[in-house]
């Protein structure tokens, strides 16, 4: 095991690391930027080093800055958490030959999956099904031969990056050229694929040692987004049949399989609901911050099994000894006003008393007198509740986010509270478009935001 081990993130994901770190007897190294010296996570750490000003390309975003930390804390590997430097084989490849362990698959790995053109073709190869996709996009003429192929509707995505950005649906030319308008061709990469009206976001948990075992821990329910972002999870999906489970399950087994997969990831998929057929999405080759979910429903700590990997121990389980109880529900609380269109809330946090009590967890990366701030990802906590059936879980979230105080800035808890009590959500019939459909007379969800807003924070996922 490890001696000293560097977090190259920031807020709830670098103490979430910190605190395995803790159990497993390894030294936490954090890194801040300057506006994140009196952080928590770096309050919290072992040990702290300054890496560059606020910018985030400047600190976090700095390979050689946080690579240099390393070096100076003596540290044995890098976890780099999720969003910033966490799917850049560039940053994989530089920790490596620096003569430190990544955290995470190897360099090669993530390059093969980050490029969604690359990653299909292996799938495909796999004989993981999938919707009908096209080659990357040249021009707009191209784009709409390749669309009146496809069928339409469409979905327009880049082919690299993720966390469901730059993606647009169109349902006919008009649409497609619209869409076209709004990103940059000729600098990213852009291909089409089917886009199915009514489906469900699952992906499904993986674990993978360096010695050829995968293990997958369950699927997660990711419906509930907002412009593709996720903003609720829950694990196990209500969609899915004991067979439909089992089938998945062994798909995002192959999936890794076929490309010698190490580390802990997802494998996602789309659902469609009117047949009940699965569709390869892509993998994610780090911890996504819904992990907490199939920690609950698994009382497998995720974390804590990902730096073991990378220590270089063996799963030493077989999927039989994975077992699953109960139901797990996770709200992300973001620093933003659902009232004004989800506008950031950056600002200075006057109190902050989190929910607490049976079967609530609630991982955080703020406290009262910190200042949340502009540069970075606006969300601040999770809160996680667990229930025996799916209908508790539902009841316990809704009394801890009653128990949620934070003053001195918005947050949308309260939107959380609306999905929470919303029929079709609490009866399970959810999809991608559920807050678009369902939640319409609440949220504005194509109102504008000013450019300056827009580039208040710089998303983790």
């Amino acid at each position: 095991m490890f001696k000293r081990l560097l977090i190259a993130n920031r807020g709830e994901i670098a103490i979430r690391i910190i605190r395995s770190c803790r159990e497993l007897g390894v030294e936490a190294v954090a890194v801040y930027s300057d506006v994140d010296a009196n952080a928590l996570h770096v309050q919290l750490a072992d040990h702290a080093y300054r890496i560059g000003p606020a910018d985030a390309a400047q600190s976090y975003l700095n390979m050689d800055a946080i690579i240099m930390a390393a070096k100076a804390a003596k540290a044995d590997a890098i976890h780099p958490g999720y969003g910033f430097l966490s799917e850049s084989a560039e940053f994989a490849e530089k920790v490596t030959n620096a003569g430190l362990i990544f955290v995470g698959p190897s360099a090669e790995i993530i390059r093969q999956v980050g490029n969604k053109d690359a990653a299909r073709a292996a799938m495909q190869a796999a004989g993981l099904p999938m919707t009908v996709g096209s080659d990357p996009i040249t021009s707009a003429d191209n784009a709409c031969e390749m669309a009146e192929k496809i069928g339409y509707p469409v979905i327009l995505k880049p082919v690299s990056g993720g966390g469901g950005k730059s993606m647009y649906v169109a349902n006919n030319k008009a649409e497609l050229l619209n869409a076209l308008n709004k990103v940059d061709v000729e600098r990213i990469s852009f291909y089409l694929e089917t886009y199915i009206s009514e489906a469900r976001h699952i992906e499904v948990q993986i674990m993978a040692d360096n010695y050829g075992n995968v293990l997958h821990v369950g699927e997660r329910e990711c419906s509930l987004q907002r412009r593709n972002q996720k903003i609720l999870e829950e694990s196990p999906s209500s969609a899915l049949t004991p067979e439909m489970r089992e089938r998945v399950g062994a798909m995002a087994i192959r999936a890794a399989k076929s490309i010698f997969y190490t580390s802990v990831g997802t494998v996602e998929f789309l659902l469609d609901v009117k047949t009940g057929n699965f569709y390869f999405m892509e993998i994610n080759p780090r911890i996504q911050v819904e992990h907490t979910v199939t920690e609950m429903v698994t009382h497998i700590d995720l974390v804590r099994r990902q730096i073991r990997i990378a220590a270089g121990e063996p799963l030493n389980k077989k999927q039989s000894d994975i077992e699953f109880s109960g139901h797990a529900i996770e709200c992300r609380i973001n620093a933003e006003d659902p009232d004004m269109c989800f506008r950031p809330s950056p600002g200075y946090i006057e109190s902050y008393h989190q929910p607490g009590g049976p079967r609530v967890r609630v991982d955080s990366g703020v406290c009262a007198g910190e200042t949340v701030q502009e540069y970075y990802d606006p969300m601040i906590a999770k809160v996680i509740a667990y229930g025996r059936t799916r209908g508790d879980a539902i009841m316990i979230m809704r009394r801890a986010l009653a128990e949620f105080r934070i003053s001195g800035i918005k947050t949308n808890i309260s939107f959380h509270q609306q999905i929470l009590n919303n029929p079709h959500f609490c009866s399970g019939n959810i999809d991608t478009q559920f807050i678009h459909k369902r939640m319409t007379p609440v949220i504005k969800d194509e109102c504008e935001i000013d450019k300056e807003d827009k580039k208040l924070y710089i998303s983790h996922e």
